[in-house]
């Protein structure tokens, strides 16, 4: 089936949270930050959550159950995930997984403008983060630790696992490139770039693919 709405992260925890029952804004937020999907899912901006809340019951995916009122908190409507809604997120969790997607982080866009600053800079700014990425790697283990205390089933923290997998790749990367930058292993010759640059700007354009030339 073709999905009315364009699937996220965030849309998909959505009507996954709500496989387990009715909620409302407050409480998916709550249960992304206490089960640890906040390191897998952006939650910090609550009006995203809103929208894609409104998006989500526009599509037919979810549905009012009820209007909770109490003196104590301002009104809250509390949602239901609809038929619709089930089979769609099962088929984005399918696509997801199975899809590699091109995504553009901002860390390999800084990369590829290491040449506006000096190696001391460089140096400099790879060190501050891999000691960020220590502290994450330790916030992990301490994560991963504590809930294989509690006796939580595998399944419930392969995010954790990958997230911590890929940081620590990033951080073995990124002590690699440090040490070369150190050992004088990584240099650059501004004059030859420039050069290599004129020489790009001068040469004819590709034909674009499908142009049928």
């Amino acid at each position: 089936m073709s999905s009315p709405v364009r699937s996220s992260p965030l849309a998909l925890t959505v009507l996954a949270l709500l496989h387990h029952g009715p909620l409302h804004p407050y409480g998916v937020q709550r249960l992304i930050r206490q089960w640890g999907k906040d390191q897998v899912v952006n939650v910090n901006q609550r009006a995203s959550l809103y929208r894609t809340i409104d998006r989500l019951q526009a599509a037919g995916l979810i549905g009012v159950r009820d209007t909770e009122r109490d003196h104590a908190y301002p009104e809250r409507t509390v949602y239901e995930i609809t038929d619709a809604g089930r089979d769609v997120a099962r088929q984005w969790l399918r696509q997801m997984l199975s899809e590699p997607k091109q995504e553009f982080p901002e860390f390999p866009a800084a990369l590829s403008h290491l040449l506006l600053l000096d190696p001391e800079e460089i140096l400099g700014a790879l060190e501050r983060r891999a000691n960020i990425l220590d502290q994450t790697l330790a916030r992990l283990d301490a994560g991963l630790a504590a809930q294989a205390e509690q006796g939580l089933p595998r399944i419930s923290v392969l995010e954790t696992e990958y997230v911590r997998a890929v940081t620590a790749a990033e951080k073995r990367w990124l002590t690699s490139v440090a040490d070369d930058l150190r050992a004088g292993r990584l240099t650059w010759s501004l004059d030859q770039l420039n050069a290599f640059a004129a020489a790009q700007q001068d040469a004819p354009e590709a034909p674009q693919r499908g142009s049928g030339a």
